[in-house]
């Protein structure tokens, strides 16, 4: 379930665990093992617990919000949903932006709509966790090296043609990290050794966050 799907389509959480659900079911039909390799959280809670079930939001409310900035986003949060923005990172744009469309949009936080989560398969499976933590320098070598190996298979074209598309800037695949900062390099905004040591430094700072959800949420087997 990787590179399945054209980067112009939106693809969310919930359609990410609508897949691997057929695709777990199917592997079990099947007698063979499913297992999830990852670390993105929010996808592996929403396959595991579900999902809140938060109506369609407004789309003049999506287009507004998603204008915003971080600071702008927190700032607006933490005056219309204040538990959220305590409990939100001030540059996690994206669940800031989330939270506040939602509270906008339902005139109810998001946290209270989480409190009934469906479509999980936490009951249905029995999950064995392995966690798989690593010193941080040899983590953080990895990442650097990871970021190398992309950029010689040719991260720069794949960036080169997103660019072509003029793809809207919101979509996942454009908010992935690298591609915004090969794109500034692509404009002659930066030299690719900062576009690359940009990417490294982004690519850092995302593995320290999954270790962080990983010992705070997970249970260690």
């Amino acid at each position: 379930m990787f590179g399945h799907r054209d980067g112009a389509l939106p693809y969310s959480a919930a359609d990410w665990a609508d897949e691997a659900k057929s695709a777990i079911g199917q592997a079990l039909e099947e007698k063979r093992l499913p297992i999830l390799v990852g670390g993105t959280g929010l996808y592996l809670r929403t396959l595991i617990d579900g999902i809140a079930p938060v109506p369609n939001i407004d789309p003049a409310v999506r287009q507004a919000v998603r204008g915003l900035s971080a600071a702008e986003a927190h700032a607006a949060l933490a005056r219309e949903d204040p538990p959220a923005a305590a409990r939100l990172h001030p540059n996690d744009t994206s669940r800031l932006q989330r939270a506040l469309e939602v509270i906008r949009s339902t005139s109810k936080p998001i946290h209270a709509w989480r409190e009934s989560r469906v479509g999980g398969i936490g009951d249905a499976v029995r999950i064995d966790w392995h966690i798989i933590d690593l010193p941080v320098p040899e983590l953080y070598a990895r990442c650097d090296a990871r970021v190398d190996a992309m950029i010689d298979a040719g991260a720069v074209e794949e960036a080169a043609a997103l660019r072509a598309r003029t793809l809207d800037p919101h979509l996942p695949v454009m908010r992935a990290i690298g591609v915004r900062e090969l794109i500034q390099y692509l404009d002659g905004i930066v030299t690719l050794e900062q576009a690359s040591a940009a990417i490294k430094q982004a690519t850092r700072n995302y593995a320290k966050r999954q270790r962080t959800w990983l010992r705070h949420q997970l249970p260690q087997t």
